[in-house]
């Protein structure tokens, strides 16, 4: 159980943020249908999302759904998605995910978190996003931005994205959950980057241990 005052300031920069920020890729892209959500999920990692957007169509559009991408070759992926980062383990990935979704699930992405990380290389991430963006569940989905973010804020002290995950749950209202990734994505991508955020430009500075000792005067 979060203390009160961190309770309180996590809900406040979450209410803060949910104002100004809109919604990431895989929320646009998925559309809440599950396995158009797992294909742009598995295919988003350590890719653009604006890349991400124009390859996941052409995928779906030859293979639209896990009986259809079972039977498809590696090759035969490998030459859709030449443009996502590590095409070839993902093509790899894709056809091992759809052969499991037919022969466990009846070529339905399952519903339940511990089923979704039994599938090849879906892991916490890749399955949270699923629980969020196609079946609207509590989970928290974290990628570099959230970890890397919420330990800007002081709300965990963590050293990976798993922990970072586990640690959440503890401090983040269960409600809220579902907008962890959603807000603090956008936010790490547009203002609280990497390398020389704008904490000039951030709303939540004042709420931010990182931003109020690195926020230049006015």
């Amino acid at each position: 159980m979060a203390e009160p005052e961190l309770a309180k300031r996590i809900i406040r920069v979450l209410k803060k943020l949910s104002a100004i920020h809109g919604s990431t890729m895989l929320a646009r892209i998925g559309g809440g249908q599950p396995f158009r959500t797992l294909v742009a999920t598995i295919l988003s990692a350590r890719v653009r999302d604006e890349v991400t957007e124009q390859v996941v169509p052409r995928v779906l559009e030859r293979w639209p759904d896990a009986e259809s991408l079972a039977v498809a070759s590696p090759h035969q992926v490998e030459q859709v998605i030449r443009r996502i980062g590590l095409y070839r383990v993902k093509s790899v990935r894709l056809v091992e995910v759809a052969k499991q979704l037919m022969r466990d699930h009846g070529g339905r992405v399952p519903s339940d978190f511990d089923a979704l990380i039994q599938l090849p290389g879906v892991g916490r991430k890749t399955a949270g996003c699923v629980m969020v963006y196609a079946f609207g569940q509590a989970a928290l989905p974290v990628d570099t931005h959230v970890h890397r973010i919420s330990n800007r804020l002081a709300w965990v002290k963590t050293s990976n994205p798993d922990a970072t995950e586990l640690a959440l749950r503890a401090v983040v209202a269960k409600n809220w959950w579902s907008r962890v990734n959603d807000l603090l994505v956008h936010h790490g991508k547009t203002i609280c980057r990497p390398q020389r955020p704008l904490c000039g430009d951030c709303l939540v500075w004042q709420d931010c241990a990182y931003g109020v000792k690195n926020r230049r005067p006015d």
